[in-house]
C-alpha cells in the first residue's frame, strides 16, 4: 500500500484537535433552558442528540464552568428549543457570557413545569431530567421527553467552521 502524496500527519489527541475536527462538523442549534433559584437560565448547545424513541430521550452536554450549570444541576425539567435560521442573534445571546438573556429583545413565557419556553422557534420540548453523568469538563445530561411542539415554521439554523449559518438549497 502506497501513503497517498497529499497525507497529513496526524495530530495527537488534545482540546484544539477536538475544536478543529468538531468545527468541520454542522450541528443543528439549539438553547437549553431551566428555571433557576434567582430566575431562567439558559444557554446555546451543539451537542443535542436524540437518544431512544421508546422511551423518548435526548442527550446534551454543558460545561460545569458554564453559567447555567448551577441551575441545569438541580433542575427537575429543563426546555429544548430548536432554532432557526431566523434566530441567530438569539443563539450569540444565549452563547454569550454575561449576557441578558432573558431580557428584551428574548420573547418567552414560562411554560410546563415552570420551564422558560421561548417564542418563534421551530420546535421545542420540555423534558425531565432523569441523569447527569460526568464526562471530563462536561455532564452529560439525559432528559425523558415529557411534551412539545414540533410545529413552528422555518428552517434550521446551522453551526459550522465557528460560525451560525443556514442551509444552503
Amino acid at each position: 500500500m502506497t501513503a497517498s502524496p497529499d497525507l497529513r500527519t496526524p495530530q495527537l489527541a488534545s482540546p484544539d484537535l477536538l475544536r478543529s475536527v468538531f468545527r468541520r462538523h454542522a450541528a443543528g442549534v439549539a438553547v437549553i433552558t431551566a428555571r433557576g433559584a434567582s430566575g431562567p437560565v439558559g444557554f446555546t448547545a451543539t451537542s443535542l442528540t436524540s437518544v431512544s424513541a421508546e422511551p423518548p430521550l435526548l442527550s446534551f452536554g454543558i460545561g460545569t464552568g458554564a453559567s447555567s450549570w448551577p441551575a441545569i444541576s438541580e433542575a427537575d425539567h429543563v426546555g429544548v428549543h430548536i432554532l432557526g435560521e431566523h434566530q441567530q442573534e438569539l443563539a450569540a445571546t444565549f452563547a454569550r457570557s454575561g449576557a441578558d438573556r432573558f431580557g428584551a429583545p428574548t420573547a418567552w413565557r414560562e411554560g410546563p413545569e415552570g420551564v422558560p419556553v421561548l417564542d418563534d422557534v421551530l420546535a421545542w420540548l420540555v423534558c425531565r431530567v432523569i441523569a447527569r453523568v460526568p464526562a471530563g469538563d462536561h455532564r452529560v445530561v439525559l432528559a425523558k421527553v415529557v411534551l412539545g411542539d414540533p410545529e413552528g415554521p422555518g428552517r434550521p439554523l446551522l453551526y459550522h467552521q465557528g460560525r451560525f449559518t443556514a442551509l444552503r438549497d
